[in-house]
């Protein structure tokens, strides 16, 4: 007989999931009318769906349209056939059955499916919809990693808010998830950032530490670019190239307006920078020479370099501790360097035939690898693209951040089973070189439980960001101004609630708004950042959720005693609408966690809010008639508020009970 794809695999998952249970019995009836009305017939898998009107039932499946290729008859002739057979009464969950255009459309019996799918959200409550894995797996989620050398800005938050939502989700799954921050601490950029500190005496931070660190850094790169830039100036002018005159001095104009920006900011910094940059014949060669320095651990870089990266990783941990985003473990790439591992794995990739010096460096060639070990399928590749080879070593006999990264991908995979990296779209190559790299180390089966989860940029109006120049809308500033404007709103809409409860309110809701806006965009969407978007209370927004999440818990205060409910007088069409939605959520949840997709539950959490206030709009609660609807219209208000409660926590987001 005919099988369903979907649903539970035993009954201790089922019993959280009413509408796989209903599923169920539709089968099941529909299993025994085709061996009545097709009895020699092998039935296909049945699909089922959601039909577009509650008017047409609950659920609905094609099968005829798959057994007319077998029967030779037309689809609308095999339903009726079939339905003829459906014998409704033997099932407590399901009325009736009706053929419709070809279709076989289920239609649940309202008493007793309501009862089913209220019950259990008010059972189990905040587990409501948290389907757990048959087979629950060690999950490591590495998110945020920014470069130790600047604030946590509204870029690189998408990445540490799309990070945090997929560890709830998987968590909620009953993943055990472990959350890692990459400390990229070997690197030109860091260590720029620490010459600059060295050259001002080190002194402790003034302020948001990840700032400060930010201002030293770019500060550092403004001037030197600009005594560069002046050394080719008098070289253009010595050669007589008026247009070379031209060109670097409209350089230098872009760069100058940057230095003011920075001394605006911190004049102490930047002027003592300004003096001691101007002394450095080169400061470039200070500055690689400190980065070599660091990458064979001596002390003196090894003791500088840390404690600037740690007070800028001070820094992301309050900025993001705003916003309840916390780690499990900073792991730092140096750290990769010194005990020996990135050796170990680039020895390992010289005893492969895919490694071979080219100018001195030492290169993988990852064509070459994936055509013999037949990847390109495996991981998604177009077969004739041709991957670029892989730069392990440098000339200068430096390792690469990739190179690093395949070292740290093998020390994960000592710990979990799964690994997920939250990473920008533009190092999609160097994630593919890291698979690659891998599979040519025998761990092919490793590649293809690392995914990387990728993301685009975040953009706002009229703001052009660069951490080398100093410019960039911190993350502190977007949630600071997305409260300010939350509390505005709050005080127009309950202005008789105390100061502090309005404070609170707003708080919740501004970092609402901030979360939502970055987790409802498909992640391989550029964001354009819209205020209006972000705190709209009227549609598509955390504030839009949180307010209908409000509205429940008001309704269910201001009900106090509740009738005993008739479910089955929950007849209407909003009111069946909204209980197939409520069902829904724990199948919403396993395919967005599944298909490692927040952005599914940003988009049912905001259609179950529409719905609901659209029926509460429409209908009466705690005056409705008779009382039996007026309780079970209760339970379906209580339902609403625990699945929006429960949406919202996978996103990060809370759920005000006033506002």
């Amino acid at each position: 007989m005919g099988s369903s794809p979907s649903g539970p695999a035993n009954d201790v998952i089922e019993m959280r999931n009413p509408l796989a249970r209903l599923r169920d019995e539709c089968l099941r009836l529909l299993d025994a009318a085709l061996a009545k009305a097709y009895p020699d017939v092998e039935a296909p898998i049945t699909k089922f769906s959601q039909p577009p009107s509650p008017g047409m039932g609950e659920l609905s499946t094609p099968i005829c349209f798959q057994l007319a290729r077998v029967v030779r008859s037309r689809p609308v002739e095999i339903a009726e056939r079939i339905v003829e057979q459906i014998d409704a009464g033997s099932s407590s969950l399901v009325d009736s059955a009706e053929a419709l255009n070809g279709y076989i459309n289920f239609h649940a019996d309202t008493n007793s499916f309501a009862r089913l799918v209220l019950e259990t959200a008010a059972e189990e409550a905040g587990e409501y919809g948290f389907i757990k894995a048959e087979r629950p797996e060690r999950v490591m989620v590495e998110h945020t990693s920014a470069n130790p050398n600047g604030p946590i800005h509204v870029g690189n938050a998408r990445n540490s808010i799309l990070g945090d939502a997929l560890a709830e989700m998987l968590r909620h799954r009953g993943h055990a998830v472990e959350i890692h921050f990459y400390v990229d601490d070997m690197g030109r950029q860091v260590a720029m950032a620490t010459y600059g500190w060295r050259l001002i005496g080190m002194p402790e931070p003034e302020g948001r530490p990840d700032l400060w660190v930010g201002t030293i850094y770019a500060s550092v790169n403004v001037l030197k670019e600009i005594k560069r830039l002046k050394g080719e100036l008098s070289a253009a002018r010595a050669t007589g190239d008026d247009g070379k005159v031209r060109e670097i001095n409209e350089e230098i104009s872009r760069y100058a307006a940057a230095a003011q920006e920075l001394r605006e900011r911190n004049a102490a910094i930047f002027d003592a920078l300004t003096d001691k940059i101007e002394a450095d014949p080169d400061p470039n060669a200070s500055i690689t020479r400190l980065n070599t320095e660091y990458e064979r651990e001596q002390p003196k870089a090894k003791g500088d370099v840390r404690r600037l990266v740690d007070r800028c990783l001070r820094g992301f941990e309050d900025a993001l501790g705003e916003i309840g985003i916390r780690f499990d473990s900073w792991d730092y790439e140096s750290d990769l360097v010194w005990s020996g591992a990135v050796d170990e794995a680039v020895e390992a990739l010289k005893a492969t035939p895919y490694t071979s010096y080219e100018e001195r460096a030492l290169t993988l060639d990852c064509e070459a690898i994936a055509r013999d070990m037949d990847l390109k399928g495996r991981f998604g590749l177009n077969p004739g693209y041709e991957v670029p080879p892989l730069v392990l070593i440098r000339a200068d006999g430096t390792t690469l951040y990739t190179t690093r990264d395949i070292a740290y991908s093998l020390w994960k995979f000592k710990r979990v089973d799964r690994v997920i990296n939250v990473i920008g779209y533009e190092q999609s190559l160097a994630q593919i070189q890291l698979r690659i790299a891998l599979a040519a180390l025998g761990k092919v089966e490793l590649a293809d439980r690392q995914t990387h989860f990728a993301y685009e940029f975040v953009r706002l109006p009229d703001v052009k960001m660069s951490g080398r120049l100093g410019r960039y809308v911190t993350l502190i500033e977007v949630l600071d101004r997305s409260v300010s404007l939350a509390y505005e709103e709050v005080m127009k809409r309950s202005p008789h609630l105390p100061e502090a409860q309005r404070r609170e309110i707003a708080r919740m809701v501004g970092h609402g708004a901030v979360k939502y806006a970055l987790l409802s965009v498909d992640p391989m969407k550029v964001i354009i950042f819209d205020w209006g978007k972000a705190l709209n209370f009227e549609m598509n927004s955390a504030p839009f959720i949180q307010y209908s999440h409000a509205r429940a818990c008001n309704i269910l205060v201001r009900a106090g005693e509740r009738p005993e409910a008739e479910y089955g007088l929950l007849r209407g069409r909003r009111e069946r609408s909204l209980v197939m939605m409520v069902a829904r959520f724990p199948e919403v949840f396993e395919g967005a966690v599944s298909d490692l997709k927040p952005a599914d539950i940003s988009a049912y959490a905001n259609a179950l809010a529409n719905s609901f206030n659209s029926f509460y709009a429409a209908l009466p609660v705690i005056k409705a008639g008779p009382p039996g609807l007026a309780g079970a219209r209760l339970m379906l208000v209580d339902a609403v508020r625990i699945v929006l409660r429960n949406a919202l926590s996978l996103l990060g987001i809370e759920a005000p009970e006033r506002m």
